[in-house]
C-alpha cells in the first residue's frame, strides 16, 4: 500500500521499492528519489498538517527538509507523507558524524520566530516519547523470568525518572521554571534525523515538532557526552558551531544549567529503552546501554541526595 502512495506520484517509475524503516511509530519506503512515510495510526491529523506546513516554510529552508506533497492517507487510515530523499549519516563512519553541523541546524531551527509561521502549533513531543519509554519498560518489567541484572536495571531507571521535574515527565500543565510558550524545537534530535541533500545538511522527521524547550533538542548529545560516549571533541565541536550560529538554548558559557535537567530525562528514555529491547529479545545489555544504566544509577543517587 505505501509502494503504491509513492508510485502515485510516479506513474510508470521503475524503481525498486526499499523499506528503510518499519516500526510500530511509522514505516518509511523509497522508490528512486521519493520516500513515503506511513505514520502512526494515531497520529493526530491537526498536528501534523501543522508540521508539515512548519517544514514546508521559506523560514525553516536552512534547517528542515520539506516535504513534497500533502499528506494522504492509506486505507487502514494511516496517514501517508512524501518526501525527496536524502543520503543518511553512515552508521559505520563514526569519525565522519556531522556533529558541527548538527549543532548549526539547530540553531537555524531554534531561532526561527514561532509567531512567523502558521499555527497553531503543538508542544514538541520530547517529554511524551520518554513517558512512553518508561511505559515500555515498565511492560517489559513485569514479564516472568525477568533476569536479576535486568529487574535491577529497571529499578535504577526508574528512580531516576521519580527525580525528574513534572514537565520533563510530561506531566499535565507543567513547564520549565520560568517558561513561556517556548521555541521551536525538533522533539527527537539524534544523528539519524540528518540527511545530505544536494550537498547540505539537513533535519527530518516532524513528528515530535513543535513548541518547547529548546535545550531538549541538545539534551541526548548531552547525555551521550555525560556517559561517555560521544568524544569531548565531537561535544565541543557541536556546541561551539551550535553557539556560533545564534543558537542559545545552551548559554553563553557553563551549558548544564540549562540542559541538566533534559539529558537526564533523556539518559532514562535511552535506558528504559534499552531495557525494553533487551528484556524482549532476551539478551543482556551492550556497553553502550550498561553505559547508559550506570548513568541513570548515578543520576539517581544525585536526585536523592538533593532532594
Amino acid at each position: 500500500m505505501l509502494a503504491d502512495a509513492v508510485r502515485g506520484i510516479r506513474p510508470g517509475a521503475r524503481d525498486e521499492v526499499v523499506v528503510l524503516a518499519d516500526r510500530p511509530d511509522g514505516t518509511v519506503v523509497r522508490c528512486g528519489p521519493v520516500v513515503a512515510k506511513a505514520h502512526a495510526s494515531d497520529a493526530d491529523p491537526a498536528a501534523l498538517a501543522a508540521r508539515l506546513e512548519v517544514a514546508a516554510h521559506p523560514r525553516c529552508a536552512g534547517a528542515l527538509l520539506a516535504p513534497l506533497a500533502e499528506a494522504g492517507a492509506l486505507p487502514d487510515g494511516r496517514p501517508v507523507t512524501l518526501w525527496p530523499y536524502g543520503e543518511p549519516v553512515a552508521p559505520d563512519e563514526p569519525g565522519a558524524a556531522p556533529w558541527a553541523e548538527a549543532g548549526t541546524l539547530l540553531a537555524r531551527l531554534h531561532t526561527v520566530p514561532p509567531a512567523a509561521l502558521p499555527g497553531p502549533l503543538p508542544p514538541m513531543r520530547g517529554p511524551a516519547k520518554a513517558a512512553r519509554a518508561l511505559d515500555r519498560l515498565r511492560a517489559a518489567a513485569t514479564a516472568p523470568g525477568l533476569p536479576p541484572r535486568l529487574a535491577a536495571a529497571a529499578h535504577a531507571v526508574e528512580r531516576a525518572w521519580a527525580g525528574l521535574p513534572g514537565w520533563a515527565r510530561s506531566a499535565p500543565g507543567e513547564g520549565p521554571a520560568g517558561s513561556g510558550p517556548g521555541g521551536l524545537c525538533h522533539g527527537d534530535f539524534h544523528l539519524g534525523q540528518l540527511v545530505r541533500l544536494q550537498d547540505r545538511w539537513l533535519l527530518i522527521d516532524v513528528d515530535d515538532l513543535g513548541l518547547g524547550d529548546p535545550g531538549w533538542d541538545l539534551a541526548r548529545p548531552a547525555a551521550w557526552y555525560a556517559a561517555g560516549l560521544l568524544a569531548p571533541a565531537d561535544w565541543a565541536g557541536f556546541l561551539g558551531a551550535y553557539r556560533a550560529a545564534g543558537g542559545t538554548a545552551a548559554g553563553p558559557d557553563d551549558p548544564w544549567p540549562r540542559l541538566d535537567v533534559p539529558a537526564r530525562a533523556l539518559t532514562v528514555q535511552t535506558a528504559a529503552l534499552a531495557l525494553a529491547k533487551a528484556a524482549a529479545a532476551e539478551r543482556a545489555l551492550d556497553e553502550a546501554e550498561e553505559a547508559m544504566v550506570d548513568a541513570c544509577v548515578r543520576v539517581a543517587r544525585l536526585s536523592e541526595a538533593v532532594g
